[in-house]
């Protein structure tokens, strides 16, 4: 008898193959057969009217906390994820040697907008190692498959302490450490290096985070200790670093590089300087060298308040007050000095930043005052400019006025469909850059599939809906060298989503207050998704997770190289 039968669905294979109807078995965790079965099975689904696609593969995320303490993965695995790429940017939170612990979630709190008491009481701490960390999270158990990047900036933290943040230079001993935790990491089974040269990338207290003020002499060293050439992929926010000074770190140590940057995402004022990325990377894709660009399908968009303005975070300005609280805070926004550096700021802004002083993209979402309801669904750009005043003044005085608690909406880049749509369909691209489990105070575009499959297959068309599922699963799926997932094909894991591709989509963002100490985060939830099934287990019903003792996901530790060569890892 069979574990489970999904009847009648309209199966997209995730392949590329046309669509069609048929029956999926599904035994000891992976697809038996495709077609029409006449055996019987522990569970039989009705599905006709729905359709049966791969579960969506995630490469961009940050649950490397979370998952600790929350095994469901909330809420990606509701939103269709059946795999989930950890350690993005370099940002984890091993290696954890005790004593640089709470430095390493200071500055993730900061540079991933992460509530910092929520990281203390939450994050069970029986780790240390890579291997410790798979190990636990084996040991758990998650809703979904999690893969694992070893991050330069928690690497270079766990041997330099705080002065990973201020000293450029690693000494010849430290980088030695450095290059043998990355290699006991690949041996325990890390899908590849994590590493961040972005100048939006700050730390507690407006320190940089770690690699980003190390030179590419290091990282070259630590893509090199990865082990044998073509194994792990290279996952890096390139900040300005443009594609040719990254291809020749591409072509030397024959790993595929994924680069997520603002640089590369659509904007109005410079409608071709993301082309150019894509043209070059696929430029080096002709040469051999498999240079990659991280694209979001979603407007890069962030719900804040000034007490906690990440958007301006890049501003040399808010370097010496990141880690501010509001009576703070408050102190420097009435300084007109402070606020004369900030325009000055905003007058000089660098490559790569998110906001440019844009700020007709920036709208009053929520006022508390009934004197401010006025300004509510409004531009600041308008709003100053009816008055007569400054924006950056309409901002802070707002603020002042209640308590920092003025709530803004900025939408600063991949706005405008028709100038996305170009990047996303670019073969340079790879759809990505959920940031799920980062940002909760600000955004949440975890349900980046479901937006993907809604506006751009559905809405738009710009995708037909086998080649829309085929980006969200088997392409990132083979890139990264994830076997046998990203597919419906006999002998797959079975990973999978039924869905209303008539209704589905996501919901707008909502707060909720169930963090660990009751720290708040913002959700999306799911439109037209019946359930989904990691490994053959139903997660999600429709309705809300179904709950297991022990989660079905696998810890992926075996990957493939570009030949398809399984690499398993040394201590298997």
């Amino acid at each position: 008898m069979l574990d489970l039968i999904i009847r009648g669905a309209t199966v997209i294979d995730g392949l590329g193959h046309d669509a069609r109807q048929a029956d999926v078995a599904v035994q000891d965790g992976r697809i038996a057969a495709v077609g029409e079965v006449r055996d019987t099975a522990r569970e039989v689904i009705d599905a006709g009217g729905l359709a049966l696609m791969p579960g969506i593969i995630d490469v961009h995320t940050h649950y490397d906390a979370q998952i600790t303490w929350d095994p469901t993965m909330s809420p990606s695995p509701s939103l269709g994820v059946t795999t989930a790429v950890m350690g993005n940017c370099g940002f984890g939170i091993v290696p954890a040697p005790p004593a640089a612990r709470d430095l390493v979630i200071r500055n993730l709190s900061v540079v991933e907008g992460m509530d910092l008491e929520s990281l203390r009481c939450g994050i069970q701490w029986d780790f240390e190692s890579f291997g410790d960390y798979l190990a636990a999270l084996r040991k758990r158990g998650a809703y979904a498959n999690v893969a694992v990047l070893v991050g330069h900036s928690t690497v270079r933290t766990a041997v330099m302490g705080e002065e990973a943040s201020t000293r450029k230079q690693a000494s010849p001993e430290e980088l030695a450490r450095m290059k043998a935790i990355v290699a006991d990491a690949m041996a325990q089974g890390a899908i590849g290096l994590g590493a961040s040269y972005s100048l939006n990338h700050s730390g507690y207290g407006g320190v940089p985070m770690p690699s980003t003020i190390s030179d590419l002499a290091e990282l070259d060293a630590l893509i090199g200790a990865m082990g044998p050439r073509g194994r792990g992929v290279i996952a890096i926010a390139s900040g300005a670093t443009p594609p040719e000074t990254l291809e020749p770190l591409v072509a030397r140590h024959g790993r595929p590089m994924f680069q997520g940057t603002g640089m590369a995402m659509y904007n109005e004022q410079e409608p071709q300087r993301a082309l150019r990325i894509f043209e070059a990377s696929a430029a080096a894709q002709q040469r051999g060298n498999g240079l990659y660009v991280q694209i979001p399908c979603q407007p890069l968009s962030f719900d804040f308040t000034m007490a906690n303005a990440y958007p301006f975070y890049s501003h040399a300005a808010f370097d010496p007050i990141k880690a501010y609280g509001p009576a703070q805070l408050a102190a420097v926004f009435r300084d007109p000095s402070w606020r004369a550096q900030f325009r000055d700021n905003l007058s000089h802004p660098r490559p790569g930043m998110i906001f440019q002083g844009n700020w007709d993209r920036v709208v009053v979402a929520v006022a508390h005052q009934p004197a401010h309801a006025r300004y509510v669904n409004r531009q600041v750009a308008e709003i100053a400019a009816s008055e007569g005043r400054d924006p950056l003044d309409v901002v802070l005085d707002m603020s002042l006025a209640e308590d920092l608690q003025t709530a803004f909406l900025g939408r600063f880049l991949n706005v405008g469909d028709d100038g996305v749509a170009r990047l996303l369909k670019h073969e340079a691209g790879v759809v990505a850059l959920s940031d799920a489990g980062a940002h909760l105070i600000y955004m949440c575009d975890a349900g980046f599939g479901l937006h993907f499959l809604a506006h751009w297959v559905r809405a738009r068309g710009d995708f037909d809906l086998v080649e829309g599922v085929r980006r969200l699963t088997s392409h990132p799926a083979d890139l990264y060298g994830i076997a046998d997932r990203g597919r419906i094909a006999v002998g797959a894991h079975a990973d999978l989503m039924l869905f209303d591709p008539q209704a589905v989509g996501v919901t707008p963002a909502e707060r909720v207050a169930d963090l660990p100490g009751g720290g708040r985060r913002t959700i999306r939830r799911p439109i037209g998704v019946h359930s989904v099934f990691c490994n053959g287990i139903r997660t999600f019903d429709g309705r809300d997770y179904v709950r297991h003792a022990k989660g079905p996901g696998a810890v992926l530790d075996r990957f493939t190289t570009s030949r398809g060569r399984h690499l398993a890892p040394a201590a298997s």
